[in-house]
């Protein structure tokens, strides 16, 4: 007798489970890491991968180009597209979740409506990423934490995140100081935390690029085109305003029932098509949901 288990409603769930499924020995489902700087030359399984790519030994260029490859395989079509599609979901899902969470704040209740924006997000990128570019992953994170943070625009809240971690205290004025637009720009997913570290680090204290590309361990070559090209995307954003209803100081004032009332109206057609997909992707693994 087979048995039934509900499906997590919450596609970021939904995502871990069926990446557990996929990945649990014995399994097809490897990454031969021959060729691959950083990597051993044998195949890994998944999990064991994971670890890897988020280890502080990984540099940028090791995770790129890794990273070049799953999106590949995700793009290939059919079912194993369908499949390495979910198992890069699972490999991100670290950074996924913490973007959820970070989003989430102030929100009460379920919040698996705005984990289906964060991973559609994510999704929709990975379709139609150019991956000859840099911070590959990162710039699927940066469209996963944007679609949030639209999600949460359109059900009438304001984003609002608090920066913690190695960001001074912002002060109520003037937003328009350069710590506090980059503390913005990393809540917004403009910039991840690295790039705006590099860009405070060389234009507000007195550090040059060649240190900073040292404490980063990469070549300052690198560095400068990586800062360039964050700069440019920082200045898109400011120029798009996308960072002008984005603050560091904790929400009052809402309620919160109304505005989680709101945006699952928004959400929920999407994540019901959000975890469909994720579920047909293991169909001989998964445990089929239980009937309502």
């Amino acid at each position: 007798m087979t048995q039934h288990t509900d499906w997590p409603a919450s596609p970021l769930q939904a995502a871990g489970r069926a990446f557990d499924l996929l990945t649990t020995p014995p399994t097809p489902h490897l990454f031969n890491g021959t060729g691959f700087a950083g990597l051993p030359d044998q195949d890994l399984d998944l999990p064991t991968l994971r670890r890897i790519l988020m280890a502080a030994a990984t540099t940028p260029p090791q995770r790129d180009a890794v990273w070049r490859e799953l999106v590949a395989r995700s793009l290939q079509g059919g079912q194993d597209g369908r499949t390495w599609t979910v198992l890069a979901v699972g490999l991100a899902l670290p950074g996924l979740t913490r973007i959820a969470g970070m989003l989430a704040r102030g929100l009460r209740g379920d919040t698996a409506d705005l984990d289906a924006e964060v991973v559609a997000g994510f999704l929709l990128r990975l379709a139609t990423l150019d991956t000859s570019g840099q911070r590959v992953l990162g710039r699927l994170l940066d469209a996963a934490t944007r679609a949030g943070r639209r999600a949460r625009a359109e059900a009438g809240d304001h984003l609002v995140v608090r920066i913690d971690e190695a960001w001074p205290a912002a002060p109520a004025q003037p937003w328009g100081h350069p710590d506090c637009v980059l503390a913005r720009a990393v809540a917004a997913g403009v910039l991840d935390r690295t790039e705006a570290r590099l860009i405070g680090a060389t234009r507000l204290e007195d550090i040059t690029v060649a240190d900073a590309a040292a404490g980063l361990d990469i070549d300052p070559h690198l560095a400068l085109a990586w800062r360039r090209q964050a700069e440019t995307r920082l200045a898109g954003a400011i120029h798009d305003g996308e960072l002008d209803h984005v603050r560091v100081t904790p929400a009052s004032g809402r309620d919160p029932v109304a505005v989680r009332r709101g945006f699952a109206r928004a959400a929920r057609t999407r994540r019901r098509g959000l975890a469909s997909p994720i579920v047909a992707a293991v169909p001989r693994v998964a445990p089929e949901p239980m009937a309502p």
